[in-house]
């Protein structure tokens, strides 16, 4: 029983580790909840620009390709021109 009741009373080092692994838990849920307010935002621009007459699915393609570096996009239009040729699509 005396182990027991030893137990229960955490040590330093173990209340110092609960402690950090809470706070990094809480910093995580903060950030989810951040991350779906941000993508809501993201939505709702989507939808203005949708209301504005824009095609959204040209505009997300713009946005994925603003991402990429000059030289990664190149390859990757040179790769779908070769295919798009291949297929007789051009």
């Amino acid at each position: 029983m005396a182990n027991s009741a030893a137990a229960v009373q955490d040590e330093p080092a173990t209340r110092f580790a609960k402690d950090q692994l809470k706070a990094i838990i809480e910093r995580i849920e903060r950030l989810e909840e951040e991350k779906k307010t941000i993508s809501d935002d993201i939505r709702d621009v989507y939808a203005e620009a949708k209301g504005n007459g824009y095609d959204v699915k040209a505009l997300r393609t713009i946005v994925r390709m603003r991402k990429q570096d000059a030289n990664e996009r190149a390859e990757q239009e040179t790769i779908l021109e070769t295919y798009m040729q291949a297929l007789g699509m051009l």
